[in-house]
């Protein structure tokens, strides 16, 4: 089993080259969908973000308002910390979980684990390799826009994170996300290939 971790900052096109892994073979770890899982109502996340955070991060079906709870968190440091103390464990021993049964079924897998903040946090994984996407700040922030995302928001979001170039530094490969789909599917494909080459 080859586990790679796939990432990069807001608005560069981590899903999209997720995606494209997905199409060629590759099982796909979203860390994102696995925070909404474990963040479910009544969940022992759940009932701790609700706890610090009060109940006006809550949707009137009880789920948590993401948009809500990261307005709070972008703007104070300290409240992000906590729900990365609150969120991460629950979310890595899921990662765990589902790792284990791809490996069972599979022992020859690919497995990207797309992680956004996986240079920000402290993660408890074994990895063989980092892909980190990358896009200048203005493809990030039009990106971000076409999601009705506020310019102000968007910036923020973008500054909250460890700037691209940093992470880029520290990759194992890099995908540069600003040109056109077939542009990047192409790189997926040359990346692909290597490291099913290494297994």
């Amino acid at each position: 089993m080859i586990i790679v971790v796939l990432t990069g900052s807001v608005g560069t096109g981590k899903s999209t080259v997720a995606g494209f892994f997905r199409e060629l073979g590759a099982y796909v770890v979203d860390f994102d969908e696995l925070a909404r899982e474990v963040t479910r109502p009544h969940s022992r996340a759940w009932e701790k973000i609700v706890e610090f955070f009060g109940r006006d991060v809550l949707n009137e079906d009880l789920t948590i308002n993401r948009q809500r709870l990261a307005d709070i968190v972008f703007c104070d440091h300290d409240k992000l910390a906590r729900l990365n103390e609150i969120v991460h464990p629950e979310v890595f021993e899921q990662d765990e979980r589902i790792t284990a049964e791809i490996r069972e079924r599979d022992s020859d897998a690919l497995v990207i684990k797309d992680i956004p903040l996986f240079y920000e946090v402290s993660c408890p994984i074994s990895v063989d390799s980092v892909i980190v996407v990358a896009a200048s700040e203005q493809t990030q922030l039009r990106r971000l826009e076409k999601k009705a995302m506020s310019l102000e928001d968007a910036s923020r979001r973008i500054k909250a994170q460890l700037p691209i170039d940093y992470k880029s530094r520290r990759a194992d490969f890099v995908i540069d996300n600003d040109g056109s789909l077939e542009e990047t599917k192409r790189q997926v494909e040359a990346i692909y290939c290597l490291l099913r080459g290494r297994s």
